[in-house]
């Protein structure tokens, strides 16, 4: 049995992860999220807290064929000692799927095979264009899975997001 880890920040989860996450599904018999950041929310880059994230991930993928494990994993400030922790929060896995660099490095340096999926539509389904299209007012909905457009919703995620741009 293969289990992967796929980890990243999720703010929010757009269908470019969807779309990484369905080749992944290929590839792997069970797949662990690994939500980074998880100790962040309310500014900025970090909109969303874990536990909205965990909601909108875990609706959005209700219908993926293969077991799928989302775990928040707070950030620890000793890059060092990251994939320690990550380890200690997560099931045993045999390869880590990430495109961020300093992932890639940590992982590669503690010996654990690591391999980067293709991206699906960079350009457009980033994390950062999909929040500026928030923040901007513009369209935003088309850019994720139907599901997580209903937690925002759900939860008022776009007028959180236009408060904390405020200033006093």
């Amino acid at each position: 049995m293969k289990r992967g880890l796929y980890v990243g920040r999720f703010q929010p989860f757009h269908n470019g992860h969807k779309a990484v996450i369905d080749g992944l599904a290929q590839e792997v018999d069970e797949l662990i999220i690994g939500i980074g950041s998880a100790d962040i929310s309310h500014d900025i880059r970090h909109p969303f807290t874990a536990g909205e994230r965990v909601l909108m991930i875990t609706r959005a993928l209700n219908g993926l064929e293969i077991p799928v494990y989302v775990i928040p994993l707070e950030d620890v400030k000793r890059n060092a000692l990251w994939v320690a922790h990550v380890k200690s929060m997560v099931p045993p896995f045999d390869t880590v799927y990430t495109s961020n660099p300093l992932v890639i490095q940590l992982f590669k340096e503690a010996g654990i095979p690591v391999l980067s999926p293709p991206m699906y539509l960079r350009e457009s389904l980033s994390g950062t264009a999909v929040r500026n299209k928030m923040y901007q007012g513009e369209a935003w909905e088309e850019y994720l899975p139907a599901e997580v457009v209903s937690v925002i919703k759900e939860i008022h995620g776009i007028e959180r997001m236009q408060q904390i741009t405020k200033s006093d």
